[in-house]
């Protein structure tokens, strides 16, 4: 069979006009948030490349160095956009004492010069890029030791990089304050776990790294140029928790009063002021992008309302009190009008999505009917900053129908649908075939008909997966898609999709599905024993009953630990009613044991673990335990 050829098409004369019409917008010709990108900057990188043991590159600016001059057809112009503004990277003076780096990750690094050393802010998504962002700051303001962390949010890419910034020993000798809001390690450890095989898998289709750097492949995420590649991820967890708005600490000499905002951005997140210098951090609650309020990759959906009324919280707070102000994503705004119209317009942005929505879903319309007809105002819509080049007004307002209403439209005759491979079996049956979709597609394919396209020709994919010409044709229709997307996950989507259409996902690409250590470190026991019920294969444990006392020996824990009918049921405290056997492990041998980092009898053979009583009955829960692959199929049965 020869080869499938994988080269990127170039753009229609549709998608063309489609971007020509976009680049005559008049928004497109305000220049203030591209001063706004530079304004301040200091020092470039010292090189274009973040290496990985002096091998590999995890990051690479030289790789966007096509995004100079106008937009090619390929390219949404207004993405373009974004895409100059996200490279223009290095070190950036905020305020005096305020400093970033920016264009190192997909996230910034934030440092405030304390009385004995430096605060940084957000460390990044891995130790490589935030020890090489660290290493610009010293080489341009002098080296002077890190004397606290502050995770701004639950999310990697604002701790991931901890250990490229600091040390855990002097984390754990005091020398090392690290502040989080209340509930952060909890949040980090579930998305990172429960959820975390899908999300990783999904999030190599948004933020685009299995494509090529360049005009017909990954181009931006929106939020940032993109993520580190194979960098190095830990956790360090916080030394104190910041639950109560209105909260000050003195954190190395710098006063530092705090405002709360779960189920933001992130379900643990905050924002913060410092009052003698009048500079506000914003964390990732207020950025120069539409954000998520359900990101692609998949998380919980987030709440626009309490979104939209933080930040005017924030406007009540310290709209009077700033005259500068910085998120975890971007560039800051100067001055404090600038300030509050960015702080207001991101508030009215959520808001309106969130009201009309529901004023929308109250009409009876579904949630794909009233992410059709949603529209921003002509000044939000106009307002770079509330444009989509991360989140999408159409996607947002799905989260928002969702967050209230869930997936099911009330049509009964979508409750209970037929899986999409055989779905799409009987629709090809019923159109007439495989060839005869195909020909009348290849026709709205010519006029520009993408979207209906990829939805029709999808049915043709799954019910026949080998069928080259329908997997040709719905990637020449994806592909078109993603040209045309002024968000840069939707574009990444598009483009992975295809390639993978035509190609075939990356098989084992990667290795299988795993947790680092440093997440399993900071893990409960509940959090292990939460996570072994997502691996146990239901109806084959079904067949008996399990029952289990666990002593955690290092942690002083017992646990009564069973599974009936196929479902896990752990509780802390007491022992197990006819066990079968008494489980004393350490902590990190139930969490390799439970992860599948070792095996029983290696655990045993350390010294980790001991099984007494009926050993067999563990052996057998154990062998009903499921692995996850990291590269299944998505645009494929």
């Amino acid at each position: 069979m020869a080869q499938p050829d994988l080269t990127p098409k170039p753009a229609t004369p549709a998608t063309a006009e489609t971007n020509r019409q976009v680049a005559a917008a008049p928004w497109l010709a305000d220049q203030t948030e591209d001063r706004r990108a530079r304004q301040g900057r200091l020092r470039e990188p010292a090189s274009p490349q973040v290496l990985r043991d002096g091998s590999w590159p995890v990051w690479d600016l030289d790789a966007y160095q096509f995004v100079a001059g106008d937009p090619p057809p390929t390219v949404n112009p207004s993405l373009w956009r974004q895409a100059q503004r996200n490279g223009e990277a290095g070190l950036f003076e905020v305020a005096p004492g305020f400093h970033q780096v920016r264009g190192l990750d997909l996230s910034n690094l934030t440092v405030v010069e304390g009385a004995e050393g430096r605060i940084v802010i957000d460390p990044l998504t891995s130790a490589e890029t935030a020890r090489a962002a660290l290493d610009l700051v010293d080489a341009h303001l002098g080296p002077r030791p890190v004397t606290a962390v502050i995770y701004t949010h639950s999310h990697v890419d604002h701790f991931g990089g901890v250990r490229g910034v600091v040390d855990e020993a002097d984390v754990a000798a005091g020398r090392v304050r690290i502040v989080a809001p209340a509930g952060f390690l909890a949040a980090a450890v579930s998305e990172n776990v429960v959820a975390g095989n899908a999300m990783r898998r999904r999030a190599t289709y948004m933020y685009g790294a299995l494509l090529p750097r360049g005009p017909r492949g990954h181009v931006d995420s929106g939020l940032g140029k993109g993520i580190p590649l194979l960098g190095r991820q830990g956790l360090i967890a916080p030394t104190e928790e910041v639950a109560v708005t209105g909260t000050e600490l003195v954190i190395d000499g710098v006063r530092i009063v705090f405002q709360v905002t779960p189920d933001t951005e992130a379900p643990a997140e905050m924002n913060f002021h410092f009052p003698a210098q009048r500079v506000l951090c914003m964390a990732e609650n207020c950025t120069c992008t539409l954000h998520n309020l359900y990101t692609p990759r998949g998380a919980q959906v987030r709440d626009a309302l309490a979104w939209s009324k933080y930040l005017g919280e924030a406007i009540e707070l310290y709209g009077d009190a700033t005259d500068v102000s910085f998120a975890s994503h971007h560039w800051p705004r100067w001055g404090r009008e600038e300030v509050n119209r960015h702080l207001e317009r991101q508030r009215d942005t959520y808001r309106f999505i969130h009201d009309q929505t529901m004023r929308l879903a109250n009409h009876g319309h579904t949630l794909i009917e009233v992410a059709e007809a949603l529209r921003l105002p002509p000044a939000l819509d106009a307002e770079p900053t509330s444009r989509g080049y991360y989140g999408t007004v159409n996607h947002n307002a799905k989260a928002v129908y969702q967050r209230y209403l869930g997936w099911f439209d009330g049509n009964p005759a979508h409750l209970h649908p037929l899986p999409p491979q055989e779905a799409g079996t009987r629709y090809v049956e019923m159109m007439g075939g495989a060839d005869e979709v195909l020909r009348r597609a290849q026709a709205w394919f010519e006029q520009g008909e993408y979207r209906w396209v990829a939805q029709v020709v999808d049915h043709v994919v799954f019910a026949e997966p080998d069928n080259l010409a329908a997997r040709a044709l719905q990637a020449d229709a994806l592909e078109q898609l993603g040209y045309q997307s002024e968000s840069g996950p939707w574009r990444d989507f598009y483009l992975t999709g295809a390639q993978e259409l035509r190609g075939g996902p990356p098989g084992a690409l990667g290795g299988g599905a795993s947790v680092d250590a440093d997440t399993v470190a900071a893990m409960t026991t509940e959090m292990l024993f939460d996570y072994l019920g997502v691996r146990i294969d239901g109806l084959a444990a079904a067949r008996r009953r399990f029952a289990f006392d666990v002593e955690v020996t290092d942690r002083g824990e017992r646990w009564a630990l069973g599974v009936e009918h196929g479902a896990l049921h752990a509780v802390g405290g007491r022992a197990a009613e006819r066990p079968d056997a008494t489980i004393a492990t350490s902590h990190a041998g139930l969490a390799a044991l439970v992860t599948g980092g070792s095996g029983l009898a290696d655990l045993e053979a350390a010294g980790e673990l001991s099984v007494a009583g009926d050993r067999s009955s563990l052996e057998e829960l154990l062998a009903v335990l499921d692995t996850f692959e990291l590269m299944f199929p998505i645009v494929t049965p």
